[in-house]
């Protein structure tokens, strides 16, 4: 896979970050809210400029709180105090990994105290690589005047935008390119091919403790405040060899229990997670068993044609006895019915128990999603189905199905020949699928099965 380099946006709060990032990448990815500290972990987007393409990384901050005294003198978004190392963290390791940092700074309130000592941090931490000072919210030629300010912060170069109007944007994207030396990637790398895996669920089940556990780092910022994850957060890892992504997601409460503005998009994300994924993972807490919410989300990745792991974390600190596995294999079976013969693992994040089940399940599942039937087969195991249970009639007509075949993958698509759709009822639907699952593992997986009339017929 070819190198793409890695741009980060870092810088105290509320200076435009996530307005950056949004206007690189071309959509709304990173959630904007004018309260400081809305961002926490690092998401990432793709962006092009002259043909190169490039990794946008956005980050919570390095400093998030102002100094007593300081211009800037808005609350944090609640509960980001908390959070400070862990952002601050997460902002640095954006900055050591990039190939060039974007420190963006406030045109309209000056160079701060705050300013001084990011320019300090990324000095320190970030030798070698081209810092490139952008400051924002120019959006007059007064600002832009002032902006010169900012050369006093030490870098070479300096760049007034302003990411809202998008303003001086391609100034900015030229000198990042210039900065890059040109030796990244001439084209696109294609992800078609790679395994991208969601973690889904409820708020504070251990998606973020899954994820860390998986990667063996501190990638994602870990509390157990519920809603603590915003965005849906890719991070790019090798598996076997292979490339695969994995995705955060915020956690998803009841339609009834969503607040307004922030985690209201934020759900919307992780639900466009969800759309994108190949794979996603159906954390459910151990401590609370299945709730109406768990088989909600369920319902939105099948909605979505994603296959699916079921993963119930926290299984450590369950009381057990021989009988509880089996029980609650049981009980998952009769709430999940509606899930595609799903893989059901029981782990700990926090101790790392059966961890490495995690993906290799997943690329079970996944490798389901490519599989395709020989039509001979299909329509062989069709012939039989048909034997061994009939249509049922509607008054004086009957289905009559004439062949099928498989015209899709990913996920798989079988095409039924009838003489008329209108006779195709539900559950003779389901049953042709079920023979077809009980013949070729299709484990974790959506089958989608459509009928067309045969030419000449209703």
């Amino acid at each position: 896979m070819a190198h793409k380099p890695l741009v980060a946006l870092v810088g105290r709060p509320n200076t435009g970050k996530s307005t950056l990032f949004n206007r690189l990448v071309g959509e709304r990815m990173a959630v904007i809210d004018d309260i400081p500290g809305t961002t926490r972990d690092r998401i990432q987007g793709n962006c092009e400029w002259t043909g190169l393409p490039f990794t946008v990384v956005d980050t919570g901050g390095i400093e998030v709180w102002q100094p007593k005294g300081g211009r800037d003198t808005r609350p944090l978004a609640e509960g980001s105090v908390d959070f400070i190392p862990q952002i601050e963290g997460q902002a640095l390791l954006a900055a050591r990994d990039a190939d060039v940092v974007l420190m963006v700074v406030d045109s309209e309130q000056g160079v701060t105290a705050a300013d001084e000592h990011i320019a300090q941090v990324l000095r320190e931490n970030c030798a070698g690589r081209p810092v490139l000072v952008v400051a924002n919210k120019a959006d007059n030629d007064a600002r832009r005047d002032d902006a010169t300010e900012f050369y006093g912060l030490g870098f070479a170069h300096m760049y007034p935008i302003s990411a809202y109007h998008n303003l001086g944007v391609g100034e900015l994207l030229d000198a990042v390119v210039a900065s890059m030396g040109g030796n990244a990637a001439s084209q696109e790398d294609d992800d078609d091919d790679i395994l991208k895996i969601a973690i889904a669920g409820r708020p504070n089940v251990g998606k973020s403790s899954l994820l860390n556990r998986l990667l063996g780092e501190e990638r994602a910022i870990v509390s157990p405040l519920a809603g603590t994850t915003r965005d849906a957060i890719d991070t790019h890892i090798l598996w076997h060899g292979a490339p695969v992504t994995l995705i955060d997601t915020a956690g998803m409460r009841r339609r009834g229990k969503i607040e307004r503005g922030v985690e209201k998009y934020s759900v919307l994300r992780a639900i466009r997670a969800i759309q994108r994924a190949d794979v996603a993972l159906l954390v459910i807490d151990a401590l609370d068993g299945v709730t109406e919410q768990d088989q909600h989300i369920a319902g939105a990745i099948l909605e979505a044609h994603c296959s699916v792991v079921v993963v119930v974390n926290k299984w450590d600190a369950l009381a057990k006895d021989a009988h509880t596995m089996p029980s609650w294999l049981e009980s998952m079976r009769e709430k999940f019915n509606f899930l595609p013969d799903a893989p059901v693992l029981f782990i700990s994040a926090l101790t790392g128990q059966r961890i490495h089940q995690v993906l290799e399940a997943a690329n079970r599942v996944y490798e389901a999603r490519s599989l395709r039937l020989p039509t001979s087969a299909l329509n062989r195991l069709l012939r039989e189905a048909l034997h061994a249970h009939p249509p049922p009639r509607r008054g004086t007509r009957q289905l009559r199905i004439f062949y099928a075949s498989q015209v899709d993958v990913d996920p798989p698509v079988f095409l039924f020949h009838v003489n008329d759709t209108r006779l195709v009822h539900f559950s003779y639907k389901r049953y042709l699928e079920n023979r077809i699952r009980a013949a070729w593992s299709f484990e974790g997986t959506p089958l989608v099965l459509s009928f067309r009339p045969r030419d000449g017929q209703l």
